[in-house]
């Protein structure tokens, strides 16, 4: 997603720096006409605006202060527009911490995946000051399809993002639940698709995950431990909420089944070939031309 991001700044004309641990997206980003750095205070040197496109809170911390990090070199007055998936009580000791350096921080979690992002189609659930978001706005612009403004104050975006992960990752669950178990009862799993997708079972999940099962392909779009990781800070927040979240803890295990059976970096609609197994039921195995997790 951070590279689909990246060439939609270039395509509205930022001049745009770009770090990755991929050397191969750097790259690829270089042939689009972007420029590279060796480290994130490299590709941040004088920057008025960074965008940190990472997978937990831990790195994010480590982009703004770690070694190399971006806090010291980014510009006086500029904004570090923190994408990652987050507890929202880290992302507002984040927004305390660099606000105390001189930047401003804009909470702004990203939902939408690598397909529009590349478009510049992203919905962005962002928080944070007012001049937070004045000064990222012309990036935003260039990024999102839809953009929210959701308060004053880094977390609430965060907070906002993991009510969308409980519902995505009991969604992905279900559809996987239901495809299963529609291939325990015999039926045309193709036609089970077309039935469903068009009656009020329907999820955006089921709609967009299950032609993957459909496929046997499990190339990873979003990964079985991206839920693992969101529906697990999901039950921290319930549990310091004393909130019930039974649904979510359900889902959760079917994603630590998925993940402890060696399918964590596969597509997080492999979660049917878990209940494929417990139902002692083959789904429909790759074509030729794709190229499947094991």
């Amino acid at each position: 997603m951070g590279l689909g991001m990246a060439t939609s700044l270039l395509r509205a004309d930022f001049d745009v720096v770009g770090c990755d641990v991929s050397t191969d997206a750097v790259s690829r980003f270089v042939r689009d006409g972007g420029r590279g750095a060796a480290s994130p205070a490299e590709a941040a040197q004088g920057a008025d605006i960074v965008v940190s496109v990472v997978v937990n809170a831990t790195q994010t911390e480590s982009i703004l202060f770690g070694p190399n990090g971006v806090a010291e070199t980014m510009a006086p007055g500029s904004v570090f527009i923190s994408s990652a998936t987050m507890d929202p009580d880290i992302a507002r000791r984040l927004g305390r911490q660099l606000d105390s350096t001189g930047r401003l921080y804009l909470d702004a979690p990203i939902s939408g995946g690598a397909v529009k992002a590349a478009a510049g189609q992203l919905t962005i659930l962002a928080s944070g000051s007012p001049a937070a978001f004045a000064k990222a706005r012309p990036a935003l612009d260039a990024m999102a399809g839809n953009l929210y403004e959701l308060g004053e104050s880094a977390g609430t975006g965060a907070a906002f993002k993991m009510i969308n992960q409980l519902l995505a990752g009991v969604h992905i669950a279900a559809a996987s639940e239901a495809i299963a178990f529609a291939a325990r009862q015999g039926l045309d799993l193709r036609k089970v698709y077309e039935v469903i997708t068009a009656s009020a079972g329907n999820s955006w999940m089921f709609e967009n995950r299950v032609p993957h099962v459909l496929d046997g392909d499990y190339s990873p779009r979003s990964a079985v431990d991206i839920f693992v990781k969101d529906l697990g800070i999901i039950q921290d927040m319930a549990r310091g909420a004393r909130y019930p979240v039974p649904v979510a803890a359900a889902a959760l295990q079917m994603f630590l089944a998925a993940s402890g059976s060696g399918l964590g970096r596969a597509d997080d609609s492999a979660v049917a070939r878990i209940y494929a197994q417990l139902a002692g039921v083959t789904l429909p195995q790759a074509s030729p031309q794709a190229a499947p997790m094991s």
